[in-house]
């Protein structure tokens, strides 16, 4: 009976930029995604057992079942390749829930390529990931990872150079953001701002990073900011401590803050910490 362990990296958006509304309710979007050294852990196991999908984590607040995205990565595969056999997998959750680091996605991504290794089934990256966009608009980027552009509705990427090394402080207050109601709010906006993503790409290419820090930008931040000014308060509390910018990720209602010496941002990460009662603070590394 085989086994492999892999790593589901969280993500970051250094910008986001909601573009227009489909018909079919998607949003298109320019982002500039940026994965960081937090990851949920992962056993994806063959079961002789059964021939069915089994789920076991460390959190009393996941489903097991076909809510969870693990489970519809894990029934895709074994749908789409044929796959007889059972699946146990097992996760130990460190990225936040609900965040906007794609947690979620993240593991769907990591099943899907820990299955494929773990059956030998020779799915080439570009296969991964026209099964990965039927779980989630974020699934794509998460099997590739790193650096990059994602247009479309997230399915469309491009590498990008790696942005520069910083520490990255990492702040997730204890509040629940529902990303349908935050797109629907930014779509019923007159006025939307519009983050400069072309930019954003020439500090990477040129390893700028206060260039970066300068042009962090998020179109949602406002919609959210707004029902949550907590969030607002952190941006500031971040960028007093030394930050060199602050940025909500995704539809919130994580902060990040970038900066450039890493003993600033431990400073910092305590002081975060103490003031707002945080439990979910990480400082970590882009990756």
């Amino acid at each position: 009976m085989g086994s492999t362990d892999i790593k589901a990296m969280a993500k970051i958006n250094l910008a986001l930029d909601v573009t227009g509304r489909r018909d079919n309710g998607y949003h298109d979007v320019r982002m500039i995604m940026q994965s960081i050294g937090l990851y949920d852990e992962l056993t994806i196991a063959e079961s002789v057992n059964d021939d069915g999908i089994r789920i076991e984590t460390d959190r009393t607040d996941l489903p097991v079942n076909e809510d969870n995205l693990i489970y519809r990565a894990a029934a895709l595969i074994k749908d789409e390749c044929g796959i007889n056999t059972g699946v146990r997998i097992s996760l130990k959750k460190n990225i936040p829930i609900a965040a906007g680091m794609a947690g979620g996605s993240t593991d769907a991504a990591a099943v899907l390529k820990g299955m494929n290794e773990l059956f030998s089934l020779g799915l080439t990256f570009d296969r991964l990931c026209e099964l990965g966009v039927r779980i989630g608009a974020d699934v794509p980027y998460c099997i590739m990872g790193g650096t990059a552009l994602s247009e479309g509705i997230g399915e469309i990427l491009t590498a990008l150079p790696p942005m520069p090394g910083c520490s990255i402080l990492i702040a997730k207050p204890a509040i629940g953001v529902s990303t349908g109601y935050v797109y629907g709010a930014f779509d019923k906006l007159k006025e939307k701002q519009h983050p400069d993503v072309d930019g954003m790409i020439r500090a990477i290419e040129d390893k700028d990073l206060k260039g970066i820090a300068g042009l962090l930008g998020n179109s949602l931040e406002g919609v959210t900011v707004k029902e949550y000014p907590v969030i607002r308060e952190i941006k500031n509390k971040m960028n007093g401590l030394g930050a060199l910018g602050s940025l909500m990720s995704g539809s919130g209602p994580t902060v990040f803050g970038l900066f450039d010496k890493k003993d600033t941002a431990d400073s910092a990460a305590e002081e975060i910490k103490s003031t707002y009662g945080i439990k979910e603070v990480f400082v970590v590394k882009p990756c």
